[in-house]
């Protein structure tokens, strides 16, 4: 068989089997009523973010035409950067073009060879790659577990630099990383810790920073990776620091030496975003009042729901197909929540990931779980769900 057939027939068969399995997954645009994307803060389509990103566009053209290290820096990137460091607290903070491509640019430059990374069993799939690329050895703890990570810490052999890789507020289950902890661990073992706050800037902290404000931390003391398309509504993710590691990206990361700078409207609406979240905290506020209206409502109506605050509420299904039911239900009677499958999530624990955001009011979360329950029954989880 020619080598293109063996591919082609290879490439069938596996797709073959994700349909088997309930795990085809299918684009589709958003509709309806918004449950399932990450504008916490529903600063995405602000008029007042839209005209800061006209206003760079019209300013400094549509593409940065470049790496920043060529003809792709802009004044606006030094700008914003420098107000997202004072935001966080820290010295500096650098801009690159996605979440992804920031954690990459961090676990492979700075952790090297001889080095161990741990990382959270749970942590997203852009911190395993991240990881995974890195010449530092790895070794994955158990997830939120501070007792299992300083027992690995004691017992694994290293000859240069530990560090500890965890979010701070977990993507599927919505769940806060015991931060305080892991800081006096990383500081007893001489660790570096690095934490990926992608759900959790502009949503926690007085000023909005994150957990890393609201638990205490001393921001300098670790770096952080800050997603900007989810609350913050628009792209790009910043890394804040101490200079000394930023520096060190900027001359030697290579997802930001040789990739094309961001747009640069991107920057003039972050700097935006940046200020009304500072200076309209009733946002964040509302945010949590929902989350906590509607977890105790899914408790009420039988599922196992934990009492947090945290916008991520996660609705355990089950079995793939009995997931993608519901969701479906949901998504005719005009709720646009998404099933969410393995290898997103572990085997047997499909589910619906609510995502919230500031717009929602109650009246549309109570219409919301009602029509859950009739939903879970039809797919006989008439035990897990009662009106």
């Amino acid at each position: 068989m020619p080598a293109d057939k063996s591919l082609e027939s290879r490439v069938l068969a596996r797709l073959a089997a994700l349909k088997a399995d309930a795990l085809i997954r299918v684009m589709r645009p958003p509709f309806g009523v918004d449950l399932s994307s990450n504008d916490y803060l529903s600063l995405a389509s602000d008029p007042r973010l839209i005209a800061a990103f006209t206003a760079g566009a019209a300013a400094d053209g549509v593409g940065s035409t470049g790496s920043r290290l060529l003809r792709g820096e802009r004044r606006i990137f030094d700008a914003v950067e420098a107000q997202f460091a004072s935001f966080k607290g820290t010295e500096r903070a650098l801009l690159l073009s996605s979440g992804y491509l920031a954690n990459i640019a961090v676990l492979t430059t700075l952790p090297e060879a001889g080095d161990v990374m741990f990382s959270d069993s749970l942590n997203h799939a852009s911190l395993i790659d991240a990881v995974r690329l890195s010449r530092a050895s790895r070794v994955v703890f158990p997830h939120n577990d501070v007792d299992a990570l300083g027992q690995l810490l004691a017992d694994t052999p290293c000859d240069g630099t530990r560090f500890v890789v965890v979010e701070s507020l977990f993507s599927m289950d919505g769940d806060v990383a015991p931060l305080t902890r892991y800081a006096e661990l990383c500081r007893r073992t001489g660790a570096v810790l690095i934490v990926d706050e992608a759900h959790a800037v502009g949503v926690y902290g007085e000023s909005g920073s994150g957990l890393i404000e609201a638990t205490g931390l001393k921001a300098d003391a670790l770096l952080s990776i800050n997603p900007a398309g989810k609350a913050l509504g628009v792209g790009g993710a910043f890394v804040a620091g101490p200079a000394w590691a930023i520096e060190y990206l900027v001359q030697r990361a290579r997802p930001f030496v040789f990739s094309t700078a961001a747009p640069p409207a991107s920057a003039y609406a972050l700097a935006e975003s940046l200020r009304i979240i500072q200076s309209e905290p009733a946002r964040r506020l509302r945010l949590h009042a929902l989350s906590r209206c509607l977890r105790v409502r899914l408790l009420n109506a039988g599922f196992p729901i934990d009492l947090s605050d945290s916008q991520i509420v996660p609705v355990r299904i089950g079995e793939n197909d009995a997931a993608l039911a519901v969701a479906s239900a949901l998504q005719a009677e005009g709720f646009d929540v998404r099933a969410i499958r393995p290898p997103t999530v572990p085997a047997g624990t499909a589910r619906l990931r609510v995502s919230l955001n500031s717009s929602l009011d109650e009246a549309t979360l109570d219409r919301f779980v009602d029509v859950l329950i009739t939903a879970a029954r039809e797919v006989g989880l008439c035990s897990t769900a009662s009106s």
